[in-house]
């Protein structure tokens, strides 16, 4: 798999070159705006995407991109974690953050869900859901949910697969800003709200192993 790393820090970038190559990947650098738009080719399977870049703005670029109907996905990496550029990253259409400095088997952990993520079926409808890919929502009878992007990973993960989800599986999406793991009673509390919000029949609690998603009405398991 090819990924187009844009990055202006030629140490950063060095690095992580060095750190994708290292795990199987193979890595197109790019420092700047121009280099980026010359450099995604057809190869390429995901970005890898500075926001502040010498010559503009990678948010900016990733609105460019989406308006030309590009779908990869693209992982920001900047400096500024305030709630602002959060929101304005991911509505431009970035499917994922990490805020510097960050530790490298977090950003590895990110592209490596993305990737998944990526492969996983593009249409998938489960007893009146649907999901839209492009987009990044979940449809119940026509109408978007209301989730956040932590909600949105777990739900999927969970209808693109008719096996069990491990919670050690859905633990590895589960990063906070800090590079640290979110605990278990975190990802318990996840489960509790996507219930509320999808019907608790749906989710199933597999004890001691993880949760399925369920297409029937029958009552779920217990926390």
């Amino acid at each position: 798999m090819t990924i187009l790393l844009v990055e202006d820090d030629p140490v950063l970038r060095d690095g992580l070159a060095e750190l994708f190559s290292g795990n199987g990947y193979r890595v197109i650098p790019a420092a700047s705006v121009r280099e980026a738009r010359e450099r995604l080719t057809d190869e390429v399977r995901m970005i890898v995407l500075d926001v502040g870049l010498p010559d503009g703005d990678g948010v900016s670029l990733c609105r460019e991109w989406r308006a030309a109907g590009e779908s990869r996905p693209i992982l920001f990496l900047t400096a500024r974690g305030e709630e602002f550029d959060v929101v304005r990253g991911l509505d431009s259409g970035g499917n994922d953050y990490v805020v510097k400095p960050f530790r490298m088997q977090e950003l590895l952990s990110r592209v490596r869900v993305l990737l998944r993520d990526r492969q996983a079926p593009q249409q998938v409808q489960r007893s009146g859901f649907s999901v839209d890919r492009e987009r990044m929502q979940v449809l119940k009878d026509g109408e978007a949910l209301p989730l956040t992007l932590t909600e949105y990973k777990i739900l999927t993960l969970l209808m693109d697969r008719p096996s069990v989800v491990s919670r050690d599986r859905l633990l590895e999406i589960l990063w906070d800003n800090g590079g640290k793991y979110i605990d278990d009673n975190t990802l318990t509390v996840h489960i509790s709200r996507l219930r509320e919000k999808v019907g608790a029949e749906h989710i199933r609690t597999i004890r001691g192993v993880g949760y399925q998603w369920s297409d029937t009405s029958s009552a779920p398991s217990s926390f």
